[in-house]
């Protein structure tokens, strides 16, 4: 029975000298995973906003060029002249903003929507570290589901040759020949969808990591997880509000909305420009022009009337600035219930890892004593299948809750915005090493 235990677990406490492990793949995942390319290049086109934003406030340069065919004919008296000649000319301006105040605002819209972009980024990242923990985890899961429905079958065929030997001798009723046909029918069909949830895992990896997925390290033997620190839900809950990458992103949208009523306000505001000026026109007519000119001044520019455009605006943008603002009392709200959600994920999962580890033990007794009891005939077969089937099911939980915890003490990070590569590496150690 031992050997039982052993087969069934072998996904969860053993582990290969090549195996790749959580870190090796959530460093795949940096490189080929292709949502996380997109929140980079989507990050690497927001740090232009900044210096779009400035554009507003520098010199802006502007030249221009003509070139004419003209036709000319001219009299005096019974005199007539004619000369086709060409015309040409060009111009340079340079206008530097003094005063445009919806340009400054929209400046720091830029500082602050590169702050935004940097943020998502960071909650890109944090998605990466959560998909990429599920989805090893997963496997882990769904290879330890596949060895002990693979026992299972094993031990229910042994079963059934068992109670067909038993009847052939009258030992047993033909109803026990089959219960153990109906038991190893059924662990070959469990069999079978263990293997395809397995294909279906490894793929879903593979999406993330741009690679089929090697054999994965599994948890080490007698690991035991730890409750998160600090142990208090008010605290993580507190940190969640505050520190939630989401929560600082919607600061941020917040911001850049009050921003926007600012600078529709503006536009009532008169604007002020240092123009300067270069130009020079040619013109080799009967009688040859040529004219050159320079000059430099100010420019103000005062808007009287739009049609109500600019007002509409400003109540347009008014009115977004309070969503924005009931949008982020949504997302401190969003955090401190996932914040919830994942302590209560990390601190039942770690209640339930106990009690299955309990059962296990039980399970492995009831076991062995219905199998002594079937051989001194105190027991039925199916009194040895539901023995076997209760094992099976109690080592396919407990494995799910522990990877069930770890993922949540993974999330529970996230909710506070403290969740790094840091946090991978602390749960790789409770994984077995290659060596």
């Amino acid at each position: 029975m031992k050997r039982l235990v052993a087969i069934c677990l072998g996904g969860l406490l053993c582990g290969s000298a090549s195996a790749a492990d959580l870190l090796q793949v959530y460093r795949d995942a940096l490189a080929n995973d292709a949502k996380f390319a997109a929140a980079r290049a989507q990050r690497d086109a927001g740090q232009e906003k900044v210096v779009q934003g400035l554009s507003g406030l520098l010199p802006q340069i502007g030249a221009s060029a003509n070139s004419a065919w003209n036709q000319a004919e001219a009299r005096a008296g019974n005199v007539t002249l004619e000369r086709d000649y060409n015309s040409n000319g060009y111009a340079v301006q340079l206008t530097q903003p003094l005063f445009r105040w919806q340009n400054w605002v929209q400046y720091k819209q830029g500082e602050l929507q590169t702050a935004l972009a940097d943020s998502q980024f960071g909650i890109a990242r944090q998605d990466l570290v959560l998909r990429a923990s599920e989805a090893y985890f997963n496997v882990l899961n769904a290879q330890d589901a596949l060895a002990a429905v693979t026992q299972l079958r094993t031990a229910a065929a042994e079963q059934r040759q068992l109670a067909n030997a038993s009847f052939e001798v009258g030992t047993v009723t033909i109803t026990d020949v089959h219960e153990a046909q109906s038991r190893f029918d059924l662990a070959v069909a469990q069999e079978i969808a263990a293997q395809n949830q397995l294909e279906v895992a490894r793929h879903t990896l593979a999406q993330i990591i741009g690679k089929q997925p090697e054999a994965l390290a599994g948890l080490r033997p007698g690991v035991e997880l730890q409750r998160p620190q600090p142990d208090s839900i008010a605290d993580w809950v507190s940190a969640a509000e505050a520190g939630s990458l989401g929560v600082q992103a919607q600061q941020l949208v917040r911001e850049i909305a009050a921003r926007e009523v600012e600078r529709s306000q503006a536009g009532h505001l008169p604007t002020v420009d240092i123009v300067a000026t270069h130009g020079l026109n040619n013109r080799p007519a009967i009688v040859t022009e040529r004219s050159e000119s320079t000059a430099i001044g100010l420019q103000l520019n005062v808007p009287l009337y739009s049609g109500g455009r600019t007002s509409s605006v400003t109540r347009e943008a008014a009115a977004l600035r309070m969503k924005a603002d009931s949008d982020l009392e949504d997302a401190r709200r969003s955090a401190a219930l996932a914040a919830r959600q994942s302590w209560l994920g990390v601190t039942s999962g770690l209640a339930q890892v106990k009690a299955l580890e309990a059962a296990r033990t039980s399970s492995i007794s009831a076991l062995e004593a219905n199998k002594l009891g079937y051989e001194v005939g105190v027991r039925i077969n199916i009194d040895v299948l539901n023995a076997q089937t209760q094992l099976a099911d109690t080592l396919q939980r407990l494995a799910r809750a522990r990877y069930d915890t770890l993922i949540a003490q993974l999330r529970l990070k996230a909710a506070a915005g403290t969740l790094s590569e840091e946090d991978v590496q602390t749960i790789n150690a409770l994984l077995t090493q290659s060596k």
